[in-house]
């Protein structure tokens, strides 16, 4: 089951499966726009969706926060513009 996270004191979003770490986001975070800079999944978990749920949770909890998005990530570029709901959260 995969299990999902934010650190904000690492600046990070994370997701888990079964307890083991396998992707997360980075990001950095000025006057409550986050930019998100790196998108991660572990090898063996790639091509599952993994990242596209991860991104999900993450924008969401931007949303939530009333943050806005810099999506410097190509991954999250590429997520939003597949998924113009998101759209409103862009800087």
């Amino acid at each position: 089951m995969l299990e999902f996270d934010h650190d904000p004191e690492t600046h990070q979003y994370l997701v888990s499966f079964d307890g083991q770490p396998v992707g997360l986001i980075g990001y950095t975070l000025t006057d409550g726009v986050a930019d998100f800079t790196h998108t991660e999944v572990n090898p063996e978990t790639q091509g599952q969706g993994i990242a596209g749920q991860l991104t999900r949770y993450a924008l969401d909890d931007v949303r939530e926060r009333g943050w806005k998005l810099i999506p410097s990530c190509p991954y999250t570029r590429s997520w939003v513009d597949r998924h113009p709901e998101y759209a409103d959260l862009l800087a």
